[in-house]
């Protein structure tokens, strides 16, 4: 399996000529792009910078084959549409030859006055690599490669090495890292990473880098 890294928290995973991508939000500048050559997108929660409901809701007009997969709020913000599927946690979806099982419900607490919407991560090929969106939920199973939120307003260091602890990848890809500077993305990598608190190999990938899995 091929992933390729976007902007912020999407990323496009490849496999034996099956493409999905997760997350392409307003964040992303070339998420049109990468939405366009895909068989499925996958949303973990609606929030504008994971989901940009316009562009969604454009490529299913464009792409009749295309399949879309995320949250109950996601599937009703699409409308009525057979290719589009609400997902929860214990469900499998599979797109050619890429699954996924679905894990989590809730968005992490940014704060008591603001509502945590649904929120599912996303654990593809028995482990291989797995997507938490907007949340520290373990996964009830192994996991090789971690796709590790650090950065927005309901992050926490503290937390982060927390949860790569209960988790236990073999390594650490950072997403959502955009609100990071670079001086912060270093200072951060090197706290989670394998010389820091987690003892795990970290990956700090620019945008368009495409790593095998």
């Amino acid at each position: 399996m091929k992933l390729t890294k976007h902007a912020h928290a999407c990323v496009t995973l490849e496999k034996d000529g099956s493409r999905l991508v997760v997350d392409p939000g307003a964040f992303t500048p070339d998420a049109a792009e990468a939405v366009s050559r895909a068989h499925a997108v996958l949303i973990t929660h609606e929030h504008f910078d994971h989901f940009d409901e316009r562009l969604v809701a454009a490529a299913l007009e464009a792409q009749p084959e295309l399949q879309v997969y995320g949250t109950a709020a996601v599937a009703t913000a699409l409308g009525r549409d057979k290719r589009v599927h609400a997902v929860a946690a214990g469900d499998t979806l599979t797109v050619g030859s890429l699954t996924a099982t679905v894990h989590g419900h809730r968005h992490a607490l940014i704060h008591a006055d603001i509502p945590c919407p649904d929120n599912v991560g996303y654990l593809f090929d028995d482990g291989a690599l797995y997507h938490p969106g907007d949340a520290y939920l373990v996964p009830d199973a192994p996991v090789h490669t971690l796709l590790l939120p650090t950065s927005g307003p309901w992050t926490k260091l503290g937390e982060a090495a927390d949860f790569v602890r209960a988790v236990k990848p073999e390594r650490i890809i950072q997403i959502h890292e955009l609100m990071l500077s670079d001086l912060g993305q270093q200072s951060t990598a090197n706290l989670l990473g394998e010389n820091g608190l987690t003892g795990t190999p970290i990956s700090r990938l620019e945008p368009g880098t495409t790593v095998q899995l």
